[in-house]
This record gives C-alpha cells, structure tokens and sequence, in this order.
C-alpha cells in the first residue's frame, strides 16, 4: 500500500484541481456531493464540510499574498461547499473573506459566519458593524459569541440584530475542552440558540459525553473546530500508511480519516478545518462526499487511535 501522508499524497490531487476540476469537477456529471445536514431550528441545509480562517486568512491586501486565497474560496464554492467562519479575533481575515466573495461574485453562495469577541454593549455593537463592512455583508448567516466573552450582553445584541433580519441564527463558541461545562449550562439554560462551535476530534473526544448528545436534545447545530488538533494529528501519522479500514471507508488521506470520524456523529451539523492550500481544501471536501463510518467502525477508529 502506498504512503499516504498529507503533503506526499495531495500534489497529485492539487495538478488534478488545477486542470480537470477547473473547479469544477466536484460538480462534474457522476460526482458525488457534499453530504448536507439539516439546522435543527430551520431545516436549512448545510454541507458538512465548511471552512475555517483563523491565521490562514490573515494576509495582507497584495494580489499574491491573496492569490491561494482567492483559488481556495474558489474551489470551495464549486465543490459545493457554503460555511465560511471567522471572527474579529483573526486579524484580518473577515475583511480579506469579504473582498475575495466580492471579489468572485459568490456571497450568495456562502454562509458566513462570525463572532463578537469583547466586553460591553456599545463595543459589541461596534465590533459587529465593523464586521459587517469588513465582509461586505447586508446579513450574516451565523454571529456568535466567541469564546462566550461577555456572555449575556452579546447574547442580547446577537438576538436583536436577528430580530431585525440583519443576522439569519445566532450562536456561542468555545474551542477548549475546558470549557465544556460552561457551554453545556449555556445550552441547558438559554433558549434560542442555534448553533454551538465547540473542538471535537478523533483524539479529544469528550464533547460525545454530554455536550453532542445535549445539542441534538435541544435541536442546536454544532460546528467542529480543530478536527485535526491544530496539525497535531499529522504528526503522529506521518509516514504511516492507511489501515485497511480506512480504505474500507472510502479515505485516500489521514485527513479524510480524521474528519469522516468526526462527521460520523450525527450531531455533527458541519466541521471547519482551516487552510490556505488547494490540495488540502480538495482532500477536505472529499472527507463530505460518499459513505461515513457508523458506530461499529467509529469504535474501531478510536481503537486504532488508543493505540497510534
């Protein structure tokens, strides 16, 4: 069997974007497409495999520090993904988001979304505008509180502005295991929220024992953060080939592996894996098409990790 490391593997995959998708091939007649999941408070659909921006998206304003950038958004959109997520926290990536979909003409192809991430009412509202102008955006699909900063006050905001049609779904963001007890007594005891974003991954696996399981109870969508460990994953596989259970499953890559346990979950809505690099967007997206694995072989692939 092959070596199937992440940088080995991919530049076959990234000439293959470049020319026969002319990002199109996701689309392409015989494709599969993106396996999408319903929002519990809409029934709107989204595909399960989204983007993240954090420090791959905060460039500056050349063309060719933004040219990997434009080619991704890109080639995301063909591949018929929607799910964009930044924050103010990112540098400059909302701004840089709002340029390049103006830029391609595909906002109405995205979902946007971002965060508040400050104390006090007026910096919120403030925060929130500049958001606003930075992704060129009349409506953002998903704000959320970052970090559930100044919980109660941007909570109040987030529900006005979505009152007012200027936000479609509101929602709270953590990405440690840490705080897991603080967002599980948030979804316990607030109502109106439609989305979480909270870190799960084959190796942290601890939002399966309450916080999952809770979100699907009170219908609240939940996004993935860090599915590989900020890269740490890799690591331990680098230069290992697949097992055979992960042929099995459809993976050519460590990475489809890592998302398809994550997206075996069904409480899972969509997982945001950031990058700047085509031939990982395309062995992202490949992670949201074809079968994913059920519980047997979820088990299986937790086995595998206790023992990696």
């Amino acid at each position: 069997m092959p070596r199937t490391t992440r940088r080995a593997v991919l530049q076959g995959l990234a000439a293959t974007a470049a020319a026969a998708w002319s990002f199109k091939l996701p689309g392409a007649e015989g494709a599969p497409a993106l396996i999408e999941r319903p929002i519990p408070s809409s029934g709107e659909k989204l595909p399960i495999v989204g983007l993240g921006t954090w420090k791959v998206f905060d460039v500056g304003g050349g063309a060719e520090e933004r040219a990997p950038l434009r080619e991704v958004l890109s080639a995301f959109v063909e591949g018929g993904a929607k799910l964009v997520d930044s924050s103010p926290m990112y540098g400059r990536a909302e701004g840089v988001v709002g340029d390049l979909a103006a830029d391609l003409g595909i906002r109405d192809r995205l979902f946007l979304a971002t965060k508040v991430w400050t104390r006090g009412r007026e910096e919120g509202i403030e925060q929130i505008e500049t958001s606003f102008r930075r992704m060129r955006a009349k409506t953002l699909d998903l704000l959320q509180v970052h970090n559930l900063v100044d919980l109660r006050v941007q909570l109040e905001t987030l529900r006005r502005l979505k009152a007012e049609g200027r936000v479609r779904y509101i929602g709270v963001t953590h990405y440690t295991v840490s705080a897991h007890p603080e967002l599980e007594r948030v979804l316990r005891e607030t109502d109106g929220i439609d989305f979480v974003q909270l870190n799960y991954s084959l190796a942290t696996r601890e939002a399966e024992e309450r916080l999952l399981p809770l979100a699907a109870d009170r219908g609240v969508a939940v996004i993935v953060n860090r599915p590989f460990e900020t890269g740490s994953l890799f690591s331990r596989t680098r230069g290992k080939p697949l097992p055979a259970w992960a042929t099995e499953l459809g993976c050519t890559s460590w990475a489809q592996v890592f998302l398809k346990y994550v997206l075996g979950n069904p409480a899972v809505t969509c997982a945001i894996p950031a990058t700047s690099k085509l031939d990982h967007l395309v062995d992202n997206l490949a992670a949201g098409r074809g079968r994913l694995p059920g519980a047997e072989e979820r088990a299986r692939m937790v086995s595998w990790e206790r023992g990696a």
